[in-house]
């Protein structure tokens, strides 16, 4: 049993050069040659290197179909893939809110939640151990028929679907640890007991007005989405015990049949666009602690789907140490970064302030 990783280099191909860093170009602000942040290279880059040290000889590297129209229905509305597709076509525009996309975006798009669908059929086929899914753009912030936040389609909401729909996987939990709430994956889940999201992110970052500790499922799905929004300058230790504390109570408690992780990098140390302080080991070390969790509750099915992650050097050390973990591998790519990110990491005492944060949360979360 291996571990996969879905890739396909038509998803570096999506851009959005219309905004310079976040602000849409025009009047004073001068267009900028990445426009985006969010740009291929942070993902291109973690190819490469998994390719440069050879990594990829320890995985099952591999592509995948596009999602189907049938696939993209059972989450996002035909109006709105009519729409996106047309504007597509005619050369590119935006339909939402700092999501432009060129001609083909529709076709890229769709490759991207075709990825994750199967990095998670792959995985509850039995096919391979534990997945990962360079799907690019990404999904996590797109709701049935709004993208935002660089987000066009709902790549893990489209994945699931499809494997609900082939009778695949029944209860699905997905641990979101972007730094950015992860608001379309709520908003598609809100009212459905067979999926739990939990978020954890920093507090009103983005989107502002979402990913309270309130916020917690429909009518017909109480508690099962979990919001755990963290104080600015959060790093190792504390992401961790939050993962501890109550991620991994919260899954126990929901039973799962497949754990799947919206995996941002962004809430590492040298992200334009977070304030935390996570390095490579982090990831590493939250993954170890779901792969866990993953054996003990569902069979040790755990796939993850990229998100995003906007730091062009330090991104593919962290995907790394990720690929790494899961698929067992001796073959490192030792994080340029980690002594002078050790003597940045937050002192004791606004761990404990963060730690009593946490137990305040999973209190409110009854766990």
């Amino acid at each position: 049993m291996t571990t996969a990783f879905f890739t396909d280099e038509r998803c570096f191909w999506h851009g959005g050069g219309n905004y310079a860093f976040t602000l849409p170009v025009g009047g004073l602000v001068q267009p900028m040659p990445a426009g985006l942040p969010e740009n291929p290279e942070t993902k291109r880059r973690l190819k490469n290197l998994v390719e440069v040290t050879g990594l990829s000889h320890d995985l099952q590297v591999q592509t995948a179909d596009a999602a189907s129209d049938a696939d993209l229905l059972r989450v996002h509305p035909a109006s709105y893939l009519s729409a996106f597709k047309a504007m597509s076509d005619a050369g590119g525009g935006e339909l939402g809110l700092r999501t432009p996309f060129g001609k083909g975006g529709y076709e890229i798009a769709a490759l991207s939640a075709g990825l994750a669908t199967a990095a998670l059929c792959a995985v509850l086929r039995g096919e391979v151990r534990n997945a990962y899914a360079l799907s690019r753009p990404p999904g996590h912030h797109c709701t049935a028929d709004f993208p935002n936040g660089f987000c066009l389609l709902n790549n893990i909401a489209v994945a699931i679907r499809a494997a609900q729909a082939e009778g695949l996987v029944r209860r699905v939990a997905v641990v979101d640890w972007d730094v950015h709430h992860g608001n379309g994956t709520e908003a598609i889940f809100w009212d459905d007991p067979s999926v739990l999201t939990i978020s954890l992110h920093q507090e009103r970052n983005y989107p502002l007005d979402t990913g309270g500790v309130e916020a917690r499922g429909g009518p017909n799905a109480p508690g099962t989405n979990l919001n755990l929004p963290l104080p600015p300058g959060c790093g190792h230790a504390v992401y961790l015990h939050a993962v501890e504390r109550v991620v991994l109570p919260a899954l126990t408690r929901f039973k799962p049949d497949a754990i799947i992780v919206a995996c941002g990098f962004d809430a590492a140390a040298v992200d334009p666009l977070g304030r935390m302080l996570c390095t490579a080991e982090t990831f590493r070390l939250m993954t170890r602690q779901l792969m866990q969790a993953a054996r003990d509750l569902c069979g040790g099915k755990l796939i993850l789907v990229h998100e995003g992650g906007y730091s062009e050097v330090y991104v593919p050390f962290c995907g790394h140490a990720v690929l790494e973990e899961l698929s067992g591998s001796g073959i490192t790519a030792p994080d340029p970064l980690a002594a002078t990110l050790a003597k940045r990491q937050p002192d004791a005492r606004f761990d404990a302030f963060a730690n009593a944060w946490i137990e305040d949360a999973a209190r409110a979360l009854g766990l």
